[in-house]
């Protein structure tokens, strides 16, 4: 089918074929930031649950989870999450967009609050920060969490 013919379902998000190829094909785990913070975690000879619910009745992920410590941990992109460094409100569709983005704000902030009523500790990262120091706080916390020595 020629990109010309192409036409959204009625109530679709996506503006063009192009577009909906673009965003079907952005990654919702194992991103480039989160693969390299685990790995230097895993090399800090910590184990965690990759893309798990910290809280059973809770439909929400974290990147990270260690359970025996309450430790959650979240990787943001700037896009989806709002970055207040970096995000960029989009050109095509912003209303659909923005609001989009809005909703994904008010979703992690939900998320932190049921957590940590919960017990958990949770850390956020952008995806931008660099990761050293991301994962010197989260092997800092976890091991504090389970009583060892830093």
């Amino acid at each position: 089918m020629s990109e010309d013919a192409w036409k959204p379902p009625n109530g679709s998000w996506a503006s063009s074929a192009a577009r909906r190829r673009n965003m079907q094909a952005i990654r919702s785990r194992d991103t480039t930031p989160e693969r390299l913070i685990r790995r230097l975690v895993h090399a800090q000879g910590l184990r965690y649950r990759v893309a798990a619910r910290p809280l059973p009745d809770l439909r929400r992920t974290a990147d990270m989870v260690f359970r025996s410590a309450k430790v959650a941990i979240f990787i943001d992109g700037c896009y989806w999450h709002g970055c207040p460094e970096h995000y960029v409100p989009p050109k095509t569709n912003p209303g659909y967009w923005s609001d989009k983005v809005t909703r994904n704000v008010a979703r992690d902030r939900d998320t932190d609050q049921r957590l940590i009523e919960a017990g958990w500790m949770v850390l956020r990262f952008w995806e931008h920060e660099p990761s050293e120091e991301c994962v010197a706080q989260i092997v800092a916390e976890v091991r504090k969490r389970r009583g060892q020595r830093l």
